[in-house]
């Protein structure tokens, strides 16, 4: 892996393996030039680790409106799905969690499944891609946590409590712009015990996708780092998604980190979807954030196979026309090397320990 390593703290193959397990391994092993991720692109573009994210995809409803169109179109306004039960969510997730040991299995040592930034570093020296199991909203997580322990066990390491539609633990933010994130309850009770037990586990909360009063009740609760592995700033682009200075100030006051989002939706002060937007965005919303919480405390969280990117990255090989066009901004070379690897480093150590 020539290209220089970027730890990315958000990604959805798994979605894509699940959606289509017979196709497995051209997905994944050798490329078959759709989405965002696959072996080969990665170690092209320096793709060196990453959150690798279980996500419950809500069912399709008939009749359901074109919402790719609505994101085209602002201002808009997306109804959030109905909660999933924990009966139909779980063997989701167990699915998705093998299709990750399945990567690791398949790729002859070329992807390793990581619990520890002692095994993300020795990865990386190794020339190998780290991948970290992370939960997009915890809808397969019982009320009695047994469940969480059970993930924990195959190498769960980051949580969300909600990916937006409401979960038994709290509330997303609904997909609305122009908007902001308050909007609804905070946690519930179980919501609280489930912060509390991701403390004990040492298990990364995640806030993305979380409302501002949830935000807050994990704030007060949390004795970890606040982060938000894939979100962008609210001052720039005014996406419920996005938080705001109040939430960036907070986040700083704990060390915490907040992985900027590749999808235009979050990128584009129009909130347009259009990936033809230059690299002025981008830039846009890096100087907030790292004006913000500062050089230790910004990364990426590309959202890669998950939402439209812009075209100047296309996908994990463009990972170095991004790095390049931070240094014709600007950023020098142990800025860049802060928001491509070691910041994400600093804050999992502090999170997980070691």
């Amino acid at each position: 892996m020539t290209a220089a390593p970027v730890f990315d703290g958000h990604n959805d193959i798994l979605l894509r393996l699940q959606m289509a397990p017979g196709k497995r391994e051209a997905i994944w092993l050798t490329g078959e030039g759709q989405g965002h991720l696959d072996l080969p692109r990665m170690q092209a573009g320096g793709f060196a680790g990453g959150l690798f994210a279980i996500y419950i995809p809500s069912p399709s409803a008939p009749g359901a409106p074109d919402y790719d169109a609505m994101m085209d179109n602002p201002p808009y306004e997306i109804e959030l799905p109905a909660m999933i039960p924990l009966g139909v969510a779980q063997p989701v997730a167990l699915s998705m969690a093998g299709h990750l040991l399945w990567m690791a299995r398949s790729s002859g040592g070329a992807f390793r499944l990581c619990r520890s930034v002692a095994e993300i570093e020795a990865a990386q020296a190794d020339g190998a891609i780290a991948g970290v199991m992370h939960m997009e909203g915890a809808e397969a997580i019982d009320e009695r946590l047994d469940a969480l322990h059970a993930f924990h066990a195959m190498g769960l390491r980051s949580l969300g409590p909600v990916w937006s539609r409401p979960t038994i633990f709290g509330h997303g933010v609904p997909f609305r712009f122009p908007g902001s994130p308050d909007t609804g309850p905070g946690l519930t009770a179980a919501g609280k015990r489930l912060v509390s037990e991701c403390n004990a586990l040492r298990i990364l909360i995640d806030l993305s996708h979380l409302n501002e009063a949830g935000f807050n009740d994990v704030a007060a609760l949390s004795d970890a780092p606040l982060v938000a592995t894939h979100s962008n700033a609210h001052a720039v682009t005014p996406s419920t998604r996005n938080l705001t200075d109040r939430q960036l100030a907070m986040t700083r006051e704990s060390r915490g980190m907040v992985g900027l989002n590749f999808a235009t939706v979050f990128l584009r002060p129009d909130g347009k979807r259009g990936t033809d937007m230059g690299w002025a965005p981008v830039m846009q919303h890096l100087d907030h954030l790292i004006d913000r919480l500062g050089e230790d405390c910004v990364g990426f969280g590309s959202d890669f196979d998950g939402a439209a990117v812009p075209d100047g990255i296309g996908d994990a090989a463009g990972l170095p026309r991004l790095l390049e066009a931070m240094a014709a901004h600007g950023y020098d070379a142990a800025l860049i090397e802060k928001l491509r690897w070691g910041n994400w480093m600093r804050v999992l150590r502090e999170t997980w320990g070691g």
